[in-house]
């Protein structure tokens, strides 16, 4: 039977009316997608802290909540009743530049006179800080005229006084305020006038490229000696690098590197943060293992010769198990693993275990996080796909590709599974950055890596670093044996 005409049209209309509806219902599903996906990011990006990011805790903020710390009991800080209480140990009396001594007069009881000497008197000693005042010389050097030949003369400066206006040991005390205390240049002048000494900004950017320049030859060989160290801990941070002097055209931003080894602890300023600038501070040569983060600039490296940090991947792993679905699962297990690991690594650290026991505990542990990795893997994800299960896929891809990288720690004794000890160093040029914005200029930033060298060096070997600076100073100045960053050197 055929459809009038007017019944056909009504069908083809209404035909048409849902093609249209599911055209917009695919729109709106799209969108909704579209704006979970959004939603999702903004929330993790909200959700950033220092435990599940690289941000620092300085940036966490008020209404953050830190992890529930474990409950303390109700005793009272400090030392407890019945505690033999430690004050400050006394000097010895070769240290002492004064003693005065008390005798009762009389007697507490009756009243009588009393004489003599206590073999073993009780001490007391009061430690105070002379009247500071700068010491100044004044040189004249005399302008004679010769009564034969009428040549005038002028007497010169004695070999052990240099030309320059301030002494080896002002100098060092400027040089410390600027590393192994971090003050700006203004605190710096402002506490230097406090001591009676008047000096300029100028005076005192001089004072410290006259050090840099003094510690040119140690710097060099602490470099070359933590380059051929069996394990290094590297790191990087931003160290901002003006153009003063003309060698940073472009006012980049500039980097801080740290090398930590077991002799010695070296920065080096660089304009990028590239594998160039990381080939800069390891060398072409390096033979040992490097300890890292999972950055690209290390890439260049054998596999064979990294460690991966452990504390970075730690707070990626975080990240995936806070995101909702499937990454909050795989997320809890990796986590679990990790401690799992973890524990076993105190245990030996604390002597409870030796180390085949450690290795063999380890193994099924490595065998399970790198199948969960796999699996997390093998899930895979759409093709542009930018959810937070694909940035969890992504991350565990990274580790994947680099799974050997993370277990060095267990296969060589003395490598850490974390580059802790490069963060370490390198806060205080954080510390710097934030009090004084960064350096003027590359020479600046130079005397800075050299400062920071040899203060974390000497203080990482338990050496006077004012007692090194000053001889550094003299000999490069004055001339003699230059002293060395190096341990038994």
């Amino acid at each position: 039977m055929a459809w009038p005409t007017s019944a056909r049209s009504l069908i083809l209309h209404q035909q048409q009316e849902i093609h249209v509806l599911h055209q917009e219902n695919e729109q709106l599903r799209t969108q909704l997608t579209t704006l979970a996906t959004e939603l999702a990011q903004l929330r993790e990006r909200i959700g950033r802290s220092s435990r599940n990011s690289s941000k620092p805790p300085s940036s966490d903020g008020p209404g953050f909540k830190p992890p529930e710390r474990r409950k303390g009991s109700d005793r009272k800080r400090g030392g407890q009743p019945g505690h033999p209480g430690s004050g400050p140990e006394l000097l010895p009396i070769e240290r002492v530049d004064e003693v005065v001594e008390h005798h009762p007069q009389s007697c507490r009881r009756c009243g009588q006179l009393l004489d003599g000497v206590d073999p073993e008197p009780l001490r007391h000693q009061v430690i105070e800080i002379p009247p500071i005042t700068p010491l100044v010389i004044e040189h004249r050097l005399h302008r004679l005229v010769c009564p034969c030949c009428s040549t005038s003369t002028c007497a010169t400066l004695p070999a052990d006084v240099e030309a320059a206006r301030y002494g080896p040991r002002l100098s060092t005390l400027v040089g410390l305020l600027g590393s192994a205390f971090p003050l700006s240049i203004s605190k710096t002048q402002e506490l230097l006038h406090h001591l009676g000494v008047v000096i300029s900004r100028a005076g005192i950017a001089g004072i410290r490229q006259r050090l840099s320049a003094t510690l040119a030859q140690p710097m060099a060989e602490a470099l070359d000696a933590a380059r051929q160290q069996p394990v290094a801990y590297v790191d990087e941070t931003g160290a901002p690098t003006g153009n003063a002097d003309g060698n940073n055209p472009a006012g980049r931003r500039g980097w801080q590197w740290v090398m930590v080894t077991p002799v010695a602890t070296v920065f080096l300023q660089g304009l990028s943060r590239s594998t160039a600038a990381a080939m800069e501070l390891l060398g072409n040569a390096f033979g040992g293992i490097v300890v890292s983060d999972r950055f690209s600039a290390y890439n260049h490296l054998p596999i064979e010769q990294r460690q991966l940090c452990w504390a970075h991947l730690i707070r990626d792993l975080t990240a995936i198990a806070q995101r909702p679905g499937a990454s909050a699962k795989f997320g809890a297990e990796l986590l679990d693993l990790q401690q799992q690991l973890f524990a076993q690594w105190y245990r030996w650290k604390e002597g409870a275990n030796d180390w085949p026991t450690l290795q063999q505990g380890c193994r099924p542990i490595r065998r399970s996080f790198e199948a969960t990795l796999q699996q997390v893997v093998e899930l895979g994800y759409q093709r542009g796909e930018r959810t937070p299960w694909a940035k969890t896929v992504r991350t565990c891809q990274q580790v994947l590709q680099r799974s050997d990288a993370l277990w060095k720690f267990l296969e060589i004794q003395g490598v850490e599974p974390t580059n802790n000890a490069a963060e370490r160093a390198l806060r205080q040029s954080v510390i710097q950055r934030k009090i004084s914005h960064g350096v003027q200029s590359t020479s600046g930033a130079i005397c800075r890596s050299r400062l920071l060298t040899a203060t974390t060096t000497l203080r990482q070997q338990d050496r006077d670093v004012w007692q090194f600076l000053e001889q550094a100073w003299i000999a490069h100045h004055r001339g003699g044996v230059m002293p060395s960053l190096l341990p038994n050197s």
